[in-house]
């Protein structure tokens, strides 16, 4: 701490030396949409400073303007026969150069008819095949919104159609859906769950181990996703990273209580624009425990995790990437009666290879490699019972995509994804005179996924997007044959109306498929292993208004219908499988014998209202009312277990420039959650009393809902803009008003009664980052 606040002191005495205007530099390249090649002599200007700043695109796509004040500005790119894009309020700082990736989309010029012109507009999918349920975010709004705190997960959780169940996770529950079903995937391939303290079979946890130091803009998908996205039901993370600085060392520095985190960039060899990215970052928690301050309860708790990445121009526009990224968590609990020893370990890694093999088309070839270890020790030295867990997965991914740009109208993108998949999963538990083994297994086998697309805009305003996706599991022999179709018709300047449909499935976990079953004979056997791709049909249907270039109100309405749903067996006894159904599992792997029979319906609608940042000021708030159910092996239909009915987010965020030369800034950021409360399981009390234990009416299963939820999170910021670095100190205060909202219930047997567990109180986190 005392070197904190030294390196505080120092560097706010450090900026104070300058009284000058600093400046930067906005550099960037602009390529076509479809084909990938460069738009030479597109012009990118910086209308908000006076006199305009602009630049042209060289023969390589490139373009570079210097001397940029550093602020908040719109940028507008246009080229000759192409639709102009427009970026706005691009946060130019003076530690880092700002490195923008435009891309053009080529016009439609029909003559003799007034034509309505489109254009790239804010919040748009960066995937331009992309028709609905979805938006691009940005590394600014990671670090700017309230309760983010540098975590795309939990900055997510403000969009329409998206919550969580608990403070202390960012599990994603998509339109009432399972975060299992959610698929993440980084620079184009498949990775696992980068979260730390993430469970077998999970699709979040505590912190994210992602970093805004490497990850540039980014979509988000909600539903009714295009072909090549595949093994997901729910939604998808699409993220990419960006390439370090090729012409100028860069340096980034941060302390705060989630870490230390160091990143650093620079030119490999600048006369071929070759580049590398490093971010590291270790836990602070250990260091904040000591001193009194226990973030995470009584836990001894440790993490650490790092990104990297290369980039390698080639010959005949080609281009090498070498990237990865991974983390390290590990939890100690030791209390009078028992121990835990937790840890849980990810990595990836990816070789990515991009040519151009003609003006209108382009290969990309990528081979990945990533792996997850988890492992548990539980020891209760007055049951004397045990539980060791042992899961380790590894997967080699060889992907293959391939687009080619027919015309202005027609775009045809195709891969094929083959995935090695090994495991190595062990679960043991062990009583005072018996033990059982959950799971032992140990092999490998294989993913195959292939998919088609077509992308036809049939007017300058209209545009349809089809495919097909293919996804196969070789452990059993199950496959799905997919469509996906998707329209955008701009039918007037300002309104949009879009329509999107698709089906879609995805495996469960290995170990599910694989977990040992006590079958009807006593013995216990691998029961689960022919179990079928669970589906999700999804329909979608939007309208987009946007009455000026920073307002958009957008209005979703979607169905979804789940079937091939595991669920528990014909001849079933006992209640709770009779009313259980995977569609209700947060994560981990199940080890009862399932059918895959069960059926599910998500429906809802959705309303957002957004003011992207101009003038220093953003508003977003966003309206989901939803409705989401189960049908298990009773045949009743049930709420499931996230179906909390309604949220309504609201973010808002002012920016002031301060100083004498007003080019620092001080900054508001709050945001608040209203939200239907979770839903339980209610519990028998009167067999309860009897039992001296929870006895949990399963008839009733999730017919109970929790006292509503209801969050408020601000955050406060003042950075410092010298002559060639950017400081940031800032103080998130999550859950400001320390509500401390229901999380579940349990049986007190000393008192005979139901008992609310709450969620976590007020959480300070104080950060400070410097850019040089």
């Amino acid at each position: 701490m005392k070197i904190l606040m030294f390196l505080l002191t120092a560097s706010t005495g450090l900026l104070n030396a300058y009284a000058q205007t600093p400046t930067q530099r906005v550099k960037g390249r602009v390529l076509d949409a479809e084909s990938g090649q460069p738009v030479v002599g597109a012009y990118v200007v910086i209308s908000s400073v006076s006199p305009v700043i602009g630049s042209a695109a060289d023969a390589n796509g490139y373009f570079s303007m210097a001397n940029v004040p550093v602020g908040r500005h719109s940028i507008r790119c246009s080229g000759v026969g192409y639709e102009d894009a427009i970026l706005q309020e691009i946060a130019v700082g003076a530690g880092k150069e700002v490195e923008l990736l435009l891309k053009l989309t080529e016009a439609l010029h029909t003559l003799d008819e007034v034509v309505i012109k489109a254009q790239k507009e804010n919040g748009e999918a960066l995937n331009d095949m992309v028709s609905v349920s979805a938006r691009s975010f940005s590394v600014d709004q990671a670090k700017r919104y309230a309760a983010a705190v540098n975590d795309p997960a939990r900055m997510a959780l403000s969009f329409a159609g998206v919550s969580t169940n608990d403070d202390g996770n960012n599990q994603i529950i998509i339109r009432g859906n399972s975060p299992k079903g959610l698929l993440w995937r980084m620079e184009g391939v498949e990775i696992p769950n980068p979260n730390h303290f993430a469970v077998e079979g999970s699709g979040g946890g505590a912190i994210s181990a992602l970093s805004v130091n490497v990850l540039g803009n980014s979509d988000f998908l909600t539903g009714a996703f295009p072909a090549e996205y595949g093994n997901a039901t729910s939604g998808v993370f699409d993220l990419k990273l960006r390439k370090g600085n090729s012409e100028k060392r860069e340096y980034a520095f941060q302390a705060g209580v989630l870490g230390l985190d160091f990143a650093a960039e620079g030119p490999i060899q600048r006369a071929k624009g070759s580049s590398y990215l490093v971010n590291y970052r270790y836990s602070t928690l250990s260091i904040l425990r000591t001193a009194g301050l226990r973030i995470a309860g009584d836990a001894a708790t440790n993490f650490q995790d790092g990104a990297f990445k290369i980039f390698l121009p080639q010959k005949k526009q080609a281009v090498l990437s070498i990237w990865g990224m991974g983390g390290l968590s590990s939890q100690k609990v030791v209390e009078s009666t028992f121990t835990e020893n937790y840890k849980s370990d990810r990595a990836v890694a990816g070789v990515n290879y991009l040519r151009n093999l003609s003006s209108r088309s382009f290969i990309e070839t990528i081979v990945s490699y990533s792996a997850t270890r988890q492992t548990d020790d539980f020891q209760n030295s007055e049951t004397l019972t045990r539980n060791e867990e042992n899961f380790t997965n590894q997967a080699i991914r060889l992907t293959v995509n391939y687009q080619h740009k027919l015309n202005a109208r027609h775009t045809i993108r195709t891969g094929l994804i083959a995935s090695q998949l090994y495991f190595n999963l062990q679960d043991k538990e062990e009583e005072k005179d018996s033990s059982r083994i959950l799971i032992n297994q140990r092999g490998n086998t294989q993913l195959m996924q292939g998919f088609a697309q077509w992308k036809y805009r049939v007017t300058p305003t209209l545009t349809l997007n089809t495919g097909l996706h293919a996804l196969g599991l070789l452990l059993n022999n199950q496959a799905s044959i997919e469509p996906r179709i998707g329209m955008r018709w701009a039918l007037a300047p300002k309104h949009t109306l879009s329509l999107g449909a698709g089906l879609h499935s995805r495996t469960e976990a290995i170990s599910t498929y694989l977990a040992l079953v006590n079958t009807s004979t006593g013995d216990y056997a691998p029961v689960n292993k022919d179990l079928r791709l669970s589906r999700s049909k999804h329909l979608v249907a939007g309208y987009e208004f946007r009455p000026a270039a920073s307002w958009r109100l957008q209005t979703e309405a979607y169905l979804q219908k789940h079937d091939r749903v595991p669920i528990g067996p014909p001849t079933t006894l006992r209640p709770d499988l009779l009313a259980g159904s995977l569609l209700n599992e947060m994560g981990g792997y199940s080890t009862d014998s399932l059918a895959s029979e069960g059926t599910g319906k998500s429906q809802g609608v959705e309303l957002t209202v957004e003011k992207f940042l101009t003038n220093g000021f953003y508003l977003l708030s966003t309206t989901s009312l939803f409705e989401s159910t189960y049908t298990a092996r009773d045949g009743v239909e049930r709420n499931t277990r996230f179906n909390a009915k309604y949220v309504q987010n609201i973010l808002a965020g002012k920016e002031w420039n301060v100083g004498r030369t007003k080019t620092n800034v001080f900054a508001c950021n709050i945001k608040g959650v209203w939200a239907g409360g979770n839903r339980v399981v209610p519990i028998d009390i009167a067999q309860s009393k009897v039992a001296g234990k929870a006895v949990y009416d399963w008839n009733r299963s999730f017919e109970e809902q929790l006292p509503d939820y209801f969050r408020t999170d601000v955050r406060v910021s003042f950075t410092k803009n010298g002559a060639h670095t950017t400081s940031t100190l800032s103080l998130d205060l999550q859950n400001v008003t320390n509500r401390l909202n229901a999380f579940s219930q349990y049986y007190n047997p000393t008192t005979a009664e139901v008992q609310i567990i709450t969620q976590t109180g007020l959480i300070p986190v104080l950060n400070y980052r410097l850019e040089f």
